[in-house]
């Protein structure tokens, strides 16, 4: 462990929902709740006025809605997320190279090798200068803690909350580690803080005077001997830079089981356009087309194809995923849908399209013979209109609750809910007062999906210009 406290780490506070109250006047300083809003739904994130009522993350969010009836609920905005997310991870990565990012809003930064810091006053001038300029470039908090250990640096972080900077001096680790809940160690979760509590040990001081053998008995090897060092403060894990992405993928849940078969398949496609154009987004393609479908009985069934070469092309992906949900059974139901690409890399392979138009008209070919193999060799009009494909509705315009959306005469809006055909919108922005509410029909011709502005003015929040 280093003898200056240049390991900073950061974490946004309530990143999802203070982004959406940053965004929305209306809901600053109430409660807000982001996650799936259906009845298998669960608790992304609590703002902080919604976490004094018991709300917390990964709750169900059924239980979110007794515990705070008068909460706003939100659908994630994960656009928005991923851009205020690389202008927080830009900040970083300017103070040093060695950037560890863990999710969306959290991150390892070793200030010694990019020259930000060598000891605690310059460390915490660093922590100090962040915290502004995420505020400035983001208009959004987060907190701060540093110390000489990844270890050490999140658990200053977690003290900082909400929207402080904690430096945990060298030499009073073990002081302030030993009366912590053995929770509070990296790799102790519910199973192993449960078995430890079995034992009679249920502090990190208690960890260290058990020893290290007992651990190893109680634990094994590998995690009994990690623990021990961690309860005595030694914690040698590098920051580690950006790792590459090994996949890219999406997926959802449904609030009630799908059965019919067009419909599942109709999903898929869908994935698969919103899986390429994330892919599109992070300027990648890949050579792995992954299915993953989830039943009625919570089974889970992955497939994959391979194919010669990286594609973005949604034309390939979307004949790649068709092609695998073929081989899959959905009889009974369906509860979860998701389409990934992995095997990635920075180009396409430009023949790709033409394989997949090649495959399909060699499909096309062979349904085709195998019809003119069925048909009555005298078969009148009438009994050939029997075999034309019911046409399929047009799927009704969604509008999920918190999403950004347009009007051709109030301007910018968000939805505040939708059902029996209307939608509910208020109308403001991130820079005005809070806005009036109107209700519209939900096929009004005026109102449309946009994308999130920016939180802060002058700032960009998505690439394709919202």
């Amino acid at each position: 462990m280093r003898t200056a406290p240049t390991i900073l780490h950061l974490d946004m506070d309530a990143f999802f929902a203070s982004a959406e109250q940053a965004s929305k006047p209306s809901l600053r300083g109430k409660a807000v709740v982001v996650g799936g809003l259906g009845p298998r739904g669960v608790v992304a994130t609590a703002s902080y006025e919604a976490r004094v009522f018991g709300v917390h993350s990964a709750m169900p969010m059924a239980q979110a809605r007794r515990l705070a009836p008068n909460a706003a609920y939100l659908v994630p905005r994960f656009t928005l997320y991923r851009e205020i997310s690389e202008q927080v991870m830009g900040l970083l990565r300017a103070l040093s190279p060695l950037v560890e990012p863990l999710s969306l809003d959290e991150a390892f930064v070793d200030l010694e090798a990019g020259e930000a810091a060598w000891d605690e006053a310059s460390a915490r001038l660093a922590g100090a200068k962040l915290r502004v300029d995420i505020r400035t470039v983001t208009g959004l908090t987060g907190s701060v803690g540093l110390a000489g250990s990844k270890m050490l640096a999140k658990i200053a972080s977690e003290q900082a909350k909400p929207d402080g900077l904690v430096v945990i001096e060298p030499g009073t680790e073990r002081a302030l580690l030993g009366p912590m809940s053995v929770r509070t160690l990296p790799g102790v979760g519910p199973a192993t803080g449960d078995h430890l509590r079995r034992a009679g040990i249920t502090t990190v001081d208690e960890i260290a005077e058990a020893g290290e053998d007992e651990l190893v008995r109680l634990l094994g090897k590998a995690h009994g001997h990690a623990l021990y060092a961690m309860a005595l403060a030694h914690d040698e894990r590098p920051v580690v830079a950006e790792r590459e992405t090994k996949s890219v993928s999406v997926e959802d849940t449904y609030d009630v089981d799908i059965h019919d078969r067009m419909r599942v398949g109709l999903e898929v496609q869908r994935l698969a356009d919103r899986c390429v154009r994330r892919l599109r987004d992070a300027g990648l393609s890949g050579r792995t087309i992954v299915l993953k479908v989830r039943r009625y009985d919570f089974s889970t069934l992955t497939r994959s194809e391979t194919l010669r070469g990286p594609t973005d092309d949604p034309g390939v992906v979307r004949e790649a995923a068709a092609r695998l949900l073929e081989a899959v059974d959905t009889t009974g139901g369906v509860r979860l849908l998701g389409v990934g690409v992995s095997g990635l890399a920075d180009y396409t392979q430009e023949d790709l399209f033409a394989q997949a138009q090649a495959q399909a008209q060699a499909q096309a070919q062979a349904e085709a013979a195998a019809g003119e193999a069925a048909v009555p060799e005298h078969s009148d009009e009438e009994g050939a209109q029997d075999t034309v494909p019911e046409q399929v509705p047009p799927a009704e315009r969604r509008w999920p609750a918190g999403h950004d959306v347009r009007h051709a005469e109030y301007g910018h809006g968000w939805v505040q809910g939708s059902g029996l055909g209307r939608v509910t919108v208020r109308f403001e922005t991130p820079y005005s007062e809070p806005g009036r509410v109107r209700t519209f029909r939900t096929d009004d011709v005026a109102l449309e999906l946009a994308d999130p502005l920016p939180l802060v003015r002058g700032t960009v929040c998505d690439r394709r210009g919202g």
